[in-house]
This record gives C-alpha cells, structure tokens and sequence, in this order.
C-alpha cells in the first residue's frame, strides 16, 4: 500500500484494525462456547470417557483465549503489522501450542465416537475443528506480515471492502451523536442479532439451555422486522453488520414509541471507550467485548431482564394509577362542573359567585311519599334512578348544570357557572322534556305518575360547600321562587313566574296571567307554558 496522509492512514489503521478482531474474535468465541457446550453435553450424557480428553480441549481452549487478548492490545497489533517484533513471532508461535491441543484431542474423540457411544457430539466437535482451523488461517496471514514488515506506521495491509463499508458506517453514525446528559434466575424472550452464524448459534443454544425462548437475526433489516412481529425482552446485537450496523439499529429501537424501553445489550469485536460510550448514550443496557464471559453475559441477562420486569411492573402500577386518577376525574366531573373542577385543581379553595342572570327549574313527583310506601325500597331506588337518569341525559344535551336531587325533587340551573344568553330557553326546553321523559316511562310502568316544574329567572350566588362531600350549590330569593312556583303549580305543567315568561315568550306559548300567592313574597303573577311555538319570532 503506497503512503496515506496521516488522518486517512490513522482510519485506515482503525479498519483494519477493527477488522483483525473481528476474524480472530469469532472463531475463539466459537472454540470456548463449544468447548462449554461438549462438556455439558457430555455430563448430562454421562460420558465419563470423554471427561479428561474435553477437559484437556477446553484447558487449550483457555490458554487460547488468553494469547488472543494479548495478541489484540492496539500495540501489540502495530508491532505485528509494522516491525516484525520478535516477541510478537513468539507470541504468534505460542498461540499453536494450544490450537494443535484442541486439534489433536479433537480429531481423536471424533473417531470413537461410535465406540464412546456419543456420536450426537458429531457435529459439535466438527464445528470446534472447523473454528481451530479458521484462527490458524488468521494467525498464517498474521505471520506473513510479520515476516515481511513494511517498515512505517503509514503502511497498513490491505483491508476488506465490506469490512471497512461496515466500519465507515458505524464511524459516521457515531460521529452524529449530540452528547447526552448524564433475582432469582429470569426468563425471556431473546432477539440474538449477528452476521456470522457460529455466535448465532452458540449464543442461541447457551441461552435456551439457560431457558429463555431465543430467536436469531443475520442482520440489521431482519432484526428491526422480526421486532415489529414479535415481542421481545432483550436483544443481543452485534456492532458490525453487513446491511445495517449495531449503533442504527440500536439508535432506531431507543427511538421507537414500542421498542425504546427493551432493554439492549452489545456484543462485539469493537472494544475501545468510545463505541461503549456512544451505545450507552443512546440507551443501550449494557456493552460486553467478544470473546465474552458467558458467565459475566449470564449475569447481565439476567440483571436486564429483571431490569425490564421491573419498567413492566411500574408501567403497570403507573396504568392502574391513571386508571384511578381518570375515576377520580369522571366522578369529580359528575359532582361539579368543569369550570369549578379547574378552579379548584387551580389551588382555589372558596369557591362562591355571584350571578346576575339565571334561570332556576325545580320539578317534584306528585304523590310520591305515598306511592314508596306501598312498594319494596329496590322498586323505589330503581324507579327514582330510571327517572333522574333520563333527566341527567337531557341536561348534559342541553349543556345545563344539574344542581342536586333532594329525595324525589329535581334541581337544574342554565348560566351558570358559566353565563348563557338563552337561560332561560333552555331551561324551558328542558322542561318539555321532562315531562316527555315522564309520559314514557308511564308506558312501561305498572303504575302512572307526573310531576310539577316551576322555573323562575333572576340573580344567584353560586358556590362550592362542604369539606368532605363537595357539593355546588345555588342559593338566593331565585332559587326560594322557583321551589313555590313549583310546590303552587299542577301535575304535568310547567309554572314559569314573570321574569322567565318575559324571556321565552318568542318561543313557547303561555297561557294567560293567573295570580299566585307565594310564601314570603305575596301576590306573584305567573303563567304555565302550553306549548312550542311553531315559527319562533
């Protein structure tokens, strides 16, 4: 390679780099797991003649791994690639030591398999000698590097395309990233996201050996479809990947309303400060370097499961607590009206108004004290609510403010808490209704019933009472008015006084004038609404 300016040379340095682990990393993941993975097979098998061969594969299996952490230190690697270090030769030589170990011992079990009676560790151990023998291929072109040293940090080897395409990729999304601020054994549900099949599938039988239900992705595009089809617990995703790298498909989870709260955690050959730094930011759960600790992955599954069961758990507590705070609302907004209920969640805590124009309906069963008491109290409880239900479903229609029920008596009020021009209509309209409502039920009663309304207009004062049990209520010489025009009318009319009769006479028809004595007001003059009018003037 001819010579790169510094910065080019630098990435380049950092390509291959990155490369170099991730063709030594695998295959010696690869050796250890199936190492593991024998020697289970073999003690839950009780093959005991198996026992000091697998013990010596995977004592070389260790030893291996142990060289390869010291032949990727960054300066070990520059050595190698640039002077020919004779301790790094040595280094390179030693490495052979345990390979040919694991290959020795290897192919032997393999030819008495039928003898030992275990031929289902076939494919096992066929698989530990085709790894053995990819990390001899890696350690042959490491050698040949060493045995002609290019002689300058700037010359690097060649690398890979797909391999650097992969890791200028990760290097422009990393760039992009804003600074952020600063149990018992658990199952799941497992997505294991990695290009090469061999850490698929030992990282897939390793977890549903540790009963998790485990399913596996060769790529980026596949792992983000596979999540909008199905739910999962925790992801294990690699860094580098062909299609789309480990920190996009990290970055598109933490960002999707569903996924953002799965926990991730990254598998890689990329271990330097950064890549961890950056996952973390976005909002990885944890970062673990290949070849990893199965015993340390182990323990941060379970710490991210038990993690997540814990979000479940608060996402659940926080459901039931808004389902409660809803109730609370809608029983809240069932006793007061919204104006009142915002004024108070406002902090006020004396609520009283006063208000000029408004219009008071008071209605009453005729007869009912004696009519409840020849029935059984459910009959009366069921009547009253058939009757007050209709009447609460009219006043919500007409946008009108119940005020209370007191036994068998009905109170509404139109203007307040918030004023109205047609308070007075309105009211009067409610009041056909009623009796409408009333003329139904007759239908479907065994008995028949009516009822008196009296409705008179004028000033109020309107507020909130009481502690315990929140009421709104309205009161002044209005209110007392309206309850006489009520107590002095006859069953089935609507007794309006003057002042509304003033107010509605465009609208509805009204009989003549009569003269009515009120209590603590004297002579009243009143009138009984017939009718609609057909074309309101």
């Amino acid at each position: 390679m001819s010579d790169l300016p510094e910065s080019q040379a630098q990435n380049t340095q950092a390509v291959w780099l990155a490369n170099l682990r991730q063709n030594l990393i695998s295959p010696v993941s690869a050796i250890v797991g199936l190492c593991e993975l024998l020697e289970s097979e073999a003690g839950l098998s009780d093959l005991t003649d198996t026992t000091t061969d697998l013990k010596r594969i995977s004592a070389a299996a260790s030893e291996l791994s142990a060289f390869v952490d010291q032949l990727l230190h960054p300066d070990m690697v520059v050595k190698l690639t640039v002077s020919g270090d004779e301790g790094t030769k040595q280094l390179r030589h030693d490495l052979r030591t345990p390979m040919n170990a694991i290959k020795g011992y290897g192919e032997m079990l393999l030819e008495d398999l039928d003898d030992l009676k275990a031929r289902h560790l076939e494919s096992d151990l066929l698989g530990l000698l085709e790894h053995t023998d990819a990390l001899l291929d890696q350690i042959d072109i490491l050698a040949s590097l060493s045995d002609n040293p290019v002689g300058g940090t700037q010359h690097i080897p060649d690398t890979p395309q797909d391999a650097a395409a992969m890791f200028a990729s990760l290097t422009q999304s990393m760039r992009s990233i804003a600074p952020m601020a600063e149990t018992g054994a658990l199952t799941g549900s497992i997505l294991v996201v990695d290009d090469l099949e061999a850490n698929r599938d030992l990282l897939a039988r390793r977890l549903q050996r540790d009963g998790h239900e485990v399913c596996t992705s060769d790529g980026g595009q596949s792992a983000l479809k596979m999540m909008s089809q199905h739910p999962f617990d925790l992801v294990l995703l690699d860094l580098m990947m062909p299609d789309i790298n480990g920190y996009d498909v990290l970055t598109r989870l933490k960002e999707h309303d569903d996924w953002r709260d799965i926990p991730v955690i990254m598998i890689s050959a990329l271990d330097e400060i950064e890549s961890v730094a950056r996952c973390i930011e976005v909002g990885a759960e944890d970062y673990l370097p290949k070849p990893f600790n199965p015993i340390l992955l182990q323990a941060r599954i379970r710490a991210a499961l038990e993690k997540n069961q814990w979000r479940e758990r608060e996402r659940h507590y926080l459901s039931q607590m808004e389902a409660e705070k809803q109730k609370y609302k809608d029983l809240l907004h069932s006793i007061l009206p919204q104006k009142i209920v915002t004024r108070l969640n406002d902090g006020e805590t004396t609520i009283a108004d006063r208000h000029d124009d408004v219009t008071v309906l008071f209605s009453d069963i005729v007869g009912f004290t004696e009519m409840s008491a020849k029935l059984p109290p459910a009959h009366v409880v069921h009547y009253l609510n058939r009757v007050f239900s209709g009447f609460d479903k009219t006043a919500s229609e007409l946008g009108v403010e119940k005020i209370k029920t007191i036994g068998d008596a009905y109170m509404v009020a139109a203007g307040v808490p918030e004023h109205r021009n047609d308070h007075a209509e309105v009211i009067v309209e409610m009041a056909h209704r009623m009796l409408s409502w009333i003329e139904a039920l007759n239908h479907e009663m065994d008995f028949s019933m009516n009822i008196r309304i009296g409705v008179h207009s004028g000033p109020v004062v309107a507020g909130i009472i009481g502690s315990h049990r929140f009421l709104y209520d309205v009161w002044g010489d209005t209110v007392n008015v309206a309850s006489r025009l009520e107590s002095t009318g006859a069953p089935g009319r609507i007794q309006v006084s003057e002042e509304t009769a003033q107010r509605v006479v465009h609208r509805f028809e009204l009989s003549d004038p009569m003269d009515v004595r009120i209590k603590g007001k004297g002579q009243a003059r009143t009138f009984y609404v017939s009718g609609r009018k057909s074309d309101p003037e």
